[in-house]
């Protein structure tokens, strides 16, 4: 049987999360347009008895760090690092690729590195030629592999590359696990994901959810959850009007929610200011982020 950690960086917004949950099949981690959705490290297995366990990490885009919250995220990346078995390098064939050979060379990687070539569907006119060409021969390069995460294209050769490279181990997790996180977790992401989808730059990014109550009743699921943000006036853009917006976020959530654990759910959302949560350690503490 084979084993092993198969953890994914590379920039924002470059598909790490829509890989992972396009190789899992199931939805693992949450996505967005919008740079930097994934704020923490989030395992997901692959499992087939008695063949092989394939434990993936989703990580953080890779970015300089402005707030505590940013450094928590780094340190999330730096612990993928040190428990990998094997790296993919998801690159955006779009993207500037010097800028991403910066990244990939500072990781300083010790396991062999798969450059995932990403977006085919939509790389441009050349761009998939420039881009193999250019990683060919750079010392984290053991392999090229050209996929589309969102259209599922050639996943089944990334997943082969993958085996190739595994090592021969037991498994680390019950092969009935999808995670190692928690469905509060889970639950958490997917309401935060609603926020990024229906708001615009700055909110998301203002933006924690904290789960307070997760109550599994026979029939349904009470479910208690506050959004914080840092102001009053980004509290009544959350609201909106009459409370039009806040409503539009339960509606979403609620049907993920609903879908990931098969089952009814009631759900109640609250908005609370607490001003610099993000450079606030004790805080960042209470929203999962240390």
């Amino acid at each position: 049987m084979k084993s092993g950690f198969v953890n994914i960086f590379g920039k924002p917004n470059a598909g790490k999360s829509t890989l992972i949950n396009a190789l899992v099949g199931e939805k693992m981690a949450i996505v967005s347009p919008k740079a930097q959705t994934t704020r923490h490290r989030i395992k997901a297995f692959l499992n087939k008895p008695n063949e092989y366990q394939v434990i993936f990490s989703d990580t953080p885009g890779i970015i300089d760090p402005q707030y505590k919250l940013h450094e928590h995220m780094m340190s999330s990346v730096k612990s993928a690092l040190e428990d990998a078995d094997i790296a993919l390098l998801i690159v955006d064939a779009n993207d500037n690729l010097e800028e991403i050979d910066g990244i990939f060379q500072r990781l300083r990687l010790k396991v062999p590195g798969l450059v995932v070539l990403n977006k085919i569907d939509t790389a441009g006119n050349g761009r998939l030629a420039l881009a193999e060409t250019f990683f060919a021969d750079k010392p984290y390069c053991k392999k090229i592999v050209k996929i589309s995460a969102l259209q599922k294209i050639h996943l089944n050769k990334l997943l082969d590359a993958i085996l190739s490279l595994l090592p021969e181990a037991p498994a680390f997790y019950s092969e009935d696990d999808l995670s190692d996180l928690p469905t509060k977790f889970f639950v958490s992401e997917m309401i935060r994901e609603k926020i990024y989808l229906l708001f615009g730059d700055e909110i998301p990014y203002h933006t924690a959810v904290l789960i307070n109550e997760f109550k599994d009743r026979e029939e349904i699921v009470k479910i208690q959850a506050d959004i914080i943000v840092q102001r009053d006036t980004q509290k009544s853009i959350i609201i909106g009007d009459k409370g039009k917006m806040i409503k539009q976020i339960g509606t979403l959530a609620r049907t993920d929610i609903e879908q990931f654990i098969s089952k009814k759910i009631f759900l109640e959302l609250f908005v609370k200011v607490r001003p610099k949560w993000r450079d606030n350690d004790l805080q960042l503490k209470e929203y999962g982020y240390k």
